[in-house]
């Protein structure tokens, strides 16, 4: 299908190119939860055109090549944003638009760019990529648990976790929202929310979006292990009744990160992902069927050595990740900690 231009200029051409939308979509290949998500967002940038910009033009075209996916760009001449960390929040709207935010269109959509300067018009390009390889679920590689506890003497837990498995990849991290309670929680939310629909995206692209989503947020610290069994191990060594592999990781703030069983250069960030958030450096290492990936928030004490728990290598991930938080957790913050093993052939961990 060609691209389809939709000129905004009435509040009525939003749902023009909502149709438009959900049609290019559906003609890529797109399932229909997806196509609404995509038109939902297109929308959205219509209804921001015509209430911020009193018109524009919405874009929507096919991408070919290695990878299908679908392009939108919506260009306006009105005033651009004044204050454009406030109108990527989720929830903000500047004259009445759908209230959802362009935030919105930042969670729905795999790539988020704008363009924009006051008095000069605003450009905003948007992809969103075909993930059929997301529903192959396979056999997963690794064994993943997880414990995890709110502040004592209270109910909301503002730390949170990410697992997603499928096909031959994986991706895994720990939230610590700031602070704890509800705003921590709301911001820890925000971050996984944004990761959990976005799990096949680059590391960098994930803590890019991650930023943006957590803008009307107190901001949270991440940490992310993207592992990819599909491909040879750096070492150049690949077998497919093998684990081994390799997993790229990136963290900003104060996440732990062990592995065990191996050597790992881990290059750690400073600094809290929402305004004027870091960047993420990310690392390379290989992972083979003895390795151990400990992730843990500081709601746990640092101050433990692997020969404290000889028996992480011999229990599941989920009793080893149990027997971590009852040893080291603290009393006065929310705690959260993460093993990742590999899953024997029996199924076991």
């Amino acid at each position: 299908m060609e691209k389809k231009v939709i000129h905004i200029a009435h509040a009525i051409d939003a749902a023009a190119a909502h149709h438009a939308a959900k049609e290019v979509a559906s003609s890529i290949g797109f399932n229909p939860q997806a196509c609404e998500e995509i038109a939902i967002a297109v929308s959205e940038l219509a209804t921001n055109q015509y209430t911020h910009a009193k018109g524009g033009q919405i874009v929507i075209e096919p991408i070919a090549g290695e990878r299908a996916g679908i392009l939108v760009e919506a260009l306006d001449t009105g005033p651009g944003f004044a204050d454009l960390e406030q109108a990527l929040a989720d929830g903000f709207s500047s004259t009445g638009g759908l209230g959802l935010g362009l935030g919105s269109v930042n969670r729905l959509m795999d790539q988020f760019e704008v363009q924009s300067l006051p008095g000069q018009g605003a450009r905003i390009t948007c992809k969103r990529w075909l993930h059929p390889e997301l529903a192959e679920k396979g056999s997963p590689r690794l064994d993943i648990g997880v414990a995890t506890r709110p502040l004592p003497g209270t109910s909301v837990n503002g730390d949170s976790f990410v697992i997603k498995q499928w096909k031959d990849h994986a991706l895994v991290g720990v939230i610590d929202g700031l602070g704890h309670g509800q705003l921590a929680s709301l911001a820890s939310t925000a971050a996984r929310q944004f990761i959990e629909t976005h799990p096949d995206q680059p590391l960098e692209a994930l803590f890019r979006g991650t930023a943006r989503a957590c803008l009307a947020t107190r901001g949270v610290v991440m940490a992310l292990a993207q592992f990819d069994f599909a491909g040879p191990a750096p070492d150049g060594e690949h077998s497919p009744d093998s684990p081994a592999g390799r997993f790229l990781f990136a963290s900003v703030g104060n996440i732990e990160v062990r592995l065990l069983g191996a050597r790992a250069d881990f290059k750690l960030r400073r600094g809290i992902i929402g305004p004027s958030a870091p960047n993420a450096p990310v690392t390379e290492h290989r992972w083979t069927r003895e390795s151990l990936l400990i992730l843990h928030s500081d709601g746990l004490t640092t101050r433990w050595q692997p020969q404290d728990f000889p028996n992480l290598a011999a229990v599941s991930a989920s009793e080893a990740a149990q027997e971590l938080l009852n040893s080291l957790a603290k009393d006065n913050d929310d705690a959260t900690v993460m093993v990742v093993k590999s899953r024997r052939k029996d199924g076991a961990g």
